[in-house]
């Protein structure tokens, strides 16, 4: 399938503010069913681009605007070619739970075995596994039990962008019994993790229609869950759509949680508030795209948020504060 994503970003300041650093995971990832055809980076004002790879691998672009501004805009506009995810069984042997706890795999998915910011066990947490009987699906292959945990999260939770935000804890999901991609993935996450399943957090865009019933915004960006199994390495699960990942899914970044893949982060140096906009539009490519991969950067933007004293300069942080839907 090819896709054209455009993801903008604007943030708005009262008044002007100094200075403007920033940190971007906005490029579709290049992978075996995921080609990356061309990437391009907009900024205004105008900054230099530097780029480097994170812990876990994702192309990370960082820019500073030394220059006063009472706006930052960032335009993101992406070409991907994406494939169908290989055909999976609907099970696996019980004996895949015992390939779970070797050595090999506990080194190898360190990270993704652990509680870490907000995929944390929870009292709650746990009084919404025993109420909805989820810890029985562990007596079923891991491969089962996941796709069953996918179906039961789908089922409990309504889709309300309203009900939580992008620094809400799993506890307010619960709580609501609603929220966003964000929340379902931290839930599932948590779940997985608690039952010796390396399990990661993606970032990235999905593309909807109306055929497909899609839950998530159209307008948003999006998040999923992969869980590592060793009979079939790392397969995706989309809670909030109780589907698969497959070939509507792009791969921006992979972490332990969102905290690890924010679309922006950064801080600014000012007294000013700051007001945030985001728009996200991904859609087939009218044609087949032909250019050779390449990576285009032109201008820079910048975002607003919590605050903290830094000596006598207010350093703000910054980070993109739409939920992934």
């Amino acid at each position: 399938m090819l896709l054209e994503i455009r993801h903008v970003t604007d943030y708005h300041y009262e008044r002007p503010v100094r200075e403007s650093v920033m940190e971007l995971w906005m490029q579709p990832q290049k992978s075996p069913r995921q080609r990356l055809i061309s990437f391009e980076l907009e900024l205004d004002p105008r900054a230099q681009l530097f780029s480097y790879p994170d812990t876990f691998g994702n192309a990370v672009y960082h820019f500073d605007v030394p220059q006063p501004h009472d706006s930052l805009r960032i335009i993101a506009r992406s070409a991907v070619e994406t494939e169908r995810a290989p055909a999976i069984p609907e099970s696996l042997d019980i004996g895949e739970w015992d390939r779970l706890r070797s050595d090999f795999v506990r080194g190898e998915c360190f990270d993704f075995l652990r509680p870490h910011g907000f995929v944390a066990p929870s009292p709650r947490l746990q009084a919404f596994v025993e109420k909805a009987g989820l810890d029985a699906l562990r007596r079923r292959d891991p491969l089962s039990a996941v796709r069953a945990l996918n179906t039961a999260l789908y089922e409990a939770f309504a889709y309300d962008p309203d009900a939580t935000t992008a620094e809400s804890p799993i506890d307010v999901a619960l709580k609501a019994k609603a929220g966003v991609c964000q929340d379902f993935a931290h839930i599932m996450l948590t779940i997985c993790r608690d039952w010796g399943l390396p399990a990661r957090y993606v970032s990235g865009y999905l593309f909807t229609d109306r055929k497909h019933h899609d839950r998530s915004d159209p307008d948003a960006t999006h998040a999923w869950v992969e869980v590592f199994l060793p009979s079939l390495r790392w397969v995706g699960l989309d809670p909030t759509n109780n589907v698969l990942a497959g070939e509507r899914h792009v791969t921006v970044a992979i972490g332990r949680d969102y905290a690890d893949v924010p679309p922006s982060r950064g801080v600014y140096k000012g007294e000013a508030d700051s007001q945030l906009a985001v728009a996200v539009q991904v859609r087939k490519a009218r044609a087949a795209l032909a250019e050779p991969e390449f990576i285009r950067a032109t201008r820079p933007n910048f975002p607003g948020g919590r605050r903290r004293k830094d000596s006598d300069v207010l350093m703000r942080e910054q980070q993109q504060q739409q939920q992934q839907q």
